[in-house]
């Protein structure tokens, strides 16, 4: 699954630049994560990073969103080639 932002976040600013994949950027009202690009940093570390600082914990699994670990490890395959 990518991962989303809920509105209970608070611009903080952290989540952003430890993206891998600049998947996460600012949105009208609060940050966001595009699912074109987010991995959960499958192929970078071993759990999400964003979610590892984000202070209010609003970074969850995208239930419309469903992807293997497999089908992320291609993803982010196929964004390495760009």
């Amino acid at each position: 699954m990518a991962l989303k932002i809920s509105d209970e976040c608070i611009n903080c600013d952290v989540c952003e630049p430890e993206c891998p994949n600049t998947a996460i950027s600012q949105g009208e009202e609060i940050y966001e994560i595009s699912p074109d690009k987010c991995t959960e940093c499958i192929g970078h570390y071993d759990e999400p990073q964003c979610q590892q600082v984000c202070p209010v914990d609003c970074i969850q699994l995208d239930p419309a969103i469903v992807e293997s670990p497999d089908q992320l490890m291609q993803k982010f395959i196929r964004l390495m080639k760009v």
